[in-house]
C-alpha cells in the first residue's frame, strides 16, 4: 500500500505512515493493514516490538480521512461511517492490549485518528515539534479513538477543558496530561530507532530521554479545575461567564467555535470514565454509541462541511451555547442494543 510501509527489520516490526502531503491522515484501508500487521505479529518470535512512525516533518497523524466519511453519509450510505468506526476502533482497542511493546514516535501533528494509533502505545515518543490533539468538537463530533479514556485519566480537569477546547499540547503537556511516555529530540530518532530494531528491546528509549520540557498546562491547572469542575457543559459555562479574566474569555471563545451537542456529550463520557473500573474496550464502547449515530443525528456532516468541503468556518449547529443540549447529548449516549460494538469481526468496507 503506498499510504504505508509494513516490514520486519531486525528484531522489530516496523510501520510507517507515508502520505505526508495528506499529514498522513488514517484512511480505513490503512486501519486494517496496521491491524493484519499487528495480528501476524503477535505470535513471530522475530518480532521482538512494534515501531510505529511516519514520513514528513509536520505531521504523525493529523487524523482520519473523513472526506469518504462525508460523502457516504450526504448519500445516506451511514453503514461505511459505522463499519469504519467498528474497526478503527477494534484496532485502537488491539494495540492498548497488545503484548508486545508498541513504541510510537510522534512528531508534529498528532490529533484524532493519529492518537488512537499512538497513544495507546506501551511507549510513546514525543519531541519539540509535537502537537498533540483531540479536535473532535470543532467537527461535530467527540474525543474517540479511545481518546475520552486518556482525557478521562488527565490530571485533575484537563480532560474536559482539552476535550472540549480541542487545545494542541506541545511535548511537556503531552507528558503531564499522560499522551506520551518520552521526550526525545527528532534529530536523535533515526538512530534510536536502529538500535530499537537491534535489540529488540526498550532499554535504548529510557537511556535516550531527556527531562521533560515546561508544560504550560500545569501552570493553568489550578484555574482549569476550577472552571471545569461542574456535573455539566452548562455548569462550566456558567463558571466561565461569571469571571472576567483573560483566561476565561479566551476558553469562552474557543467553546464558542465548536459543537455544543459534542461539548456536553464529551463532558458526559468524561465523567462516566472517571475512576477505576474504566479500561479501554469501555471507553470505545460508549464512543461508539455517539459515533454510530453521528451521520444522523449529531452536528458530524455540518461540522466536516464547514472545516473541510466548503471551509467556511460557519457551521450551523443544532444547539445553542445559550442553552446547551444536556438531555440530546445524553441520548446521544444510550445503548446501542443489537447494534453495540464489539471487537471481533470486521466490517464491509464497500
Amino acid at each position: 500500500m503506498s499510504d504505508l510501509s509494513i516490514r520486519i527489520e531486525g528484531r522489530a516490526g516496523r510501520i510507517t505512515l507515508t502520505r505526508p502531503k495528506a499529514l498522513n491522515a488514517l484512511s480505513y484501508e490503512m486501519c486494517l493493514a496496521i491491524e493484519d500487521a499487528l495480528d501476524a505479529w503477535t505470535d513471530d518470535d522475530n518480532v521482538a516490538l512494534v515501531i510505529i512512525d511516519a514520513e514528513g516533518d509536520k505531521a504523525f497523524c493529523a487524523g482520519g480521512d473523513i472526506q469518504e466519511l462525508y460523502s457516504r453519509g450526504r448519500a445516506g450510505d451511514v453503514a461505511y461511517g459505522q463499519n469504519f468506526w467498528r474497526d478503527e476502533y477494534r484496532l485502537n482497542a488491539k494495540i492498548a492490549e497488545y503484548p508486545k511493546p508498541y513504541v510510537a514516535f510522534m512528531q508534529g501533528f498528532t490529533m484524532g485518528g493519529g492518537v488512537g494509533i499512538s497513544c495507546h502505545g506501551s511507549h510513546r515518543v514525543v519531541g519539540d515539534s509535537s502537537r498533540i490533539s483531540m479536535p473532535e468538537c470543532g467537527i461535530g463530533l467527540v474525543p474517540d479513538v479511545g481518546g475520552s479514556l486518556l482525557l478521562a485519566r488527565a490530571p485533575g480537569r484537563l480532560g474536559e477543558y482539552l476535550g472540549c477546547t480541542g487545545a494542541r499540547m506541545g511535548p511537556g503537556d503531552a507528558l503531564f496530561a499522560g499522551f506520551a511516555d518520552h521526550y526525545i529530540p527528532e534529530a536523535n530518532w533515526p538512530a534510536l530507532i536502529d538500535a530499537l530494531c537491534q535489540c529488540g528491546d526498550t532499554a535504548p528509549l529510557l537511556a535516550a530521554a531527556l527531562p521533560a520540557p515546561d508544560a504550560p498546562l500545569a501552570a493553568q491547572q489550578p484555574a482549569i479545575d476550577g472552571f471545569f469542575s461542574g456535573e455539566t457543559l452548562l455548569d462550566i459555562l456558567n463558571a466561565l461567564r461569571a469571571d472576567l479574566g483573560d483566561f476565561a474569555a479566551d476558553t469562552l471563545r474557543s467553546l464558542a467555535r465548536n459543537s455544543p451537542l459534542s461539548m456536553a456529550a464529551t463532558v458526559e463520557m468524561i465523567h462516566r470514565l472517571r475512576g477505576p473500573a474504566a479500561d479501554i474496550r469501555r471507553a470505545l464502547e460508549l464512543e461508539y454509541r455517539f459515533t454510530h449515530r453521528a451521520q444522523d443525528k449529531s452536528d458530524f456532516l455540518e461540522g466536516i462541511r464547514a472545516a473541510v468541503i466548503d471551509k467556511d468556518r460557519s457551521p450551523n449547529w443544532q444547539h445553542s451555547l445559550d442553552a446547551p443540549p444536556q438531555m440530546a447529548a445524553t441520548q446521544m449516549l444510550l445503548p446501542l442494543g443489537a447494534d453495540k460494538l464489539t471487537f471481533d469481526t470486521k466490517g464491509d468496507m464497500s
